[in-house]
């Protein structure tokens, strides 16, 4: 054990306060995006077929580790991380009010396009943080750096879903635009003041090798069939918690809460559980060391789900509907932040760009892909068994732990404390 001083040290430092930073910067203009177009749509007439088809924008965050290995190969002047974080953000602060001078209705493809400008800039800027994120921090540290970015990423959009909105009905919509785009400045200047990495291991010699030599890296590092084994955890592990919220609101209608009921109660217990989730997870992480907090925080995460089916059959009940969304998300904050962590501390640091991008890439897989068939499977089997379903599809993630994340089996620089 450690004495207090240095986990204090570990706590209260300079990386930490980056990663709040580089949480902000992150979610802002994705929740722009989910939250802020929607709503500056449907104000002005655009009909909810047409909104609908603004979904397809996120494919950005599901490829983006296509082009990602150009941000591992090519240094911009300031820098390999923080030249391309100017390079995006800057963009994004251009590009954001623009929204704002068009008409939604007769410039609607417009809007398309700029959306996706929007979309791939912040994909962009994701997989540098990441990357930056990943290089900054050591391996003790790995587990609440990426604890405070996640919720200070979820703590954004109450900027473009909340503040936004509010301006919106005081002020044009143009310059709501132009004061939400005002909050990339933050950010913008962290890039500025922050120092560059030190490049430990060299950068890509060229672009095939910052293509080609990531996926060959991962595999020669771990061997093929472990290779695999840690893809397909990092398919698993929250497979069954995302199914199980992917019509969470649909489910709490046909439970019989009022839309108001859900507002109040399920949005606001969800998001300070999910917060104070994660902040305690990445705390416990420092003496727990992560492959101990993938086994207690998983087990969390995937106990949580039951707490949907004891719904189901209590139906219309607010205290039970706060208990259920609270523990769920208080799991969920748990269960992410031993999970990124994991992510980061798989990534190797001459390809992190490229490599933290395919691993969160096909973490986001069960979101866009399985989460499709949810509503078939509610059809035939209704909400209790659905449920019962989600939490038996978490187990198969739990089980890969004993290959890939023993419990006595801790890496010598992340022991815990």
């Amino acid at each position: 054990m450690t004495s207090p001083r240095n986990f204090k040290e570990i706590i209260f430092n300079k990386r930490m306060l980056i990663c709040v930073f580089t949480g902000f910067s992150s979610g802002l203009p994705l929740y722009i995006l989910i939250s802020l177009l929607p709503a500056w749509l449907r104000s002005e007439g655009v009909d909810l077929k047409a909104i609908g088809l603004f979904s397809l924008i996120s494919l950005p965050f599901t490829w983006k580790f296509i082009w990602a290995p150009l941000f591992d190969r090519y240094s911009p002047p300031l820098g390999r991380r923080r030249g391309w974080l100017l390079i995006t953000q800057l963009a994004l602060l251009f590009s954001i009010p623009a929204f704002g001078y068009l008409h939604a209705q007769l410039d609607i493809w417009t809007v398309a396009y700029l959306a996706a400008v929007v979309a791939f800039f912040s994909a962009s800027q994701d997989i540098v943080l990441d990357a930056y994120r990943r290089e900054i921090l050591p391996d003790i540290e790995l587990g609440l750096g990426n604890v405070i970015h996640v919720n200070a990423y979820k703590i954004a959009g109450l900027i473009p879903g909340s503040v936004s909105l509010i301006l919106a009905d005081h002020l044009p919509w143009h310059s709501v635009f132009v004061i939400t785009a005002l909050f990339m400045l933050p950010g913008l200047a962290m890039t500025l003041l922050v120092n560059e990495p030190l490049l430990k291991a060299g950068a890509p010699k060229t672009l095939k090798q910052a293509v080609v030599e990531p996926f060959h890296e991962f595999i020669s590092r771990n061997g093929i069939r472990t290779a695999l084994t840690i893809l397909a955890f990092i398919f698993l592990y929250k497979l069954g918690d995302s199914m199980a919220t992917a019509l969470a609101t649909p489910f709490y209608l046909d439970m019989g809460f009022s839309k108001t009921e859900i507002g109040l109660v399920a949005k606001n217990a969800g998001l300070w559980a999910s917060v104070a989730g994660g902040i305690l997870g990445g705390l416990w992480m420092i003496q727990l060391g992560i492959n101990r907090a993938l086994w207690l925080f998983g087990l969390v995460q995937m106990v949580a789900i039951l707490g949907f089916a004891w719904l189901a059959i209590a139906g219309h009940d607010v205290l039970i509907l706060a208990l259920v969304i609270g523990f769920e998300a208080f799991g969920v904050g748990l269960g992410t932040a031993a999970f990124v962590a994991y992510i980061a501390q798989t990534t190797h640091p001459l390809y992190t760009a490229t490599q933290f991008a395919l691993f969160t890439s096909l973490a986001a897989v069960p979101r866009t892909v399985a989460n499709a068939g949810t509503g078939f499977m509610v059809e035939r089997m209704g909400w209790f068994h659905f449920f019962i379903t989600c939490f038996l599809l978490a187990i198969p993630g739990m089980l890969l732990l004993y290959k890939i994340a023993p419990w006595n089996s801790i890496k010598e620089n992340e022991q815990p404390l």
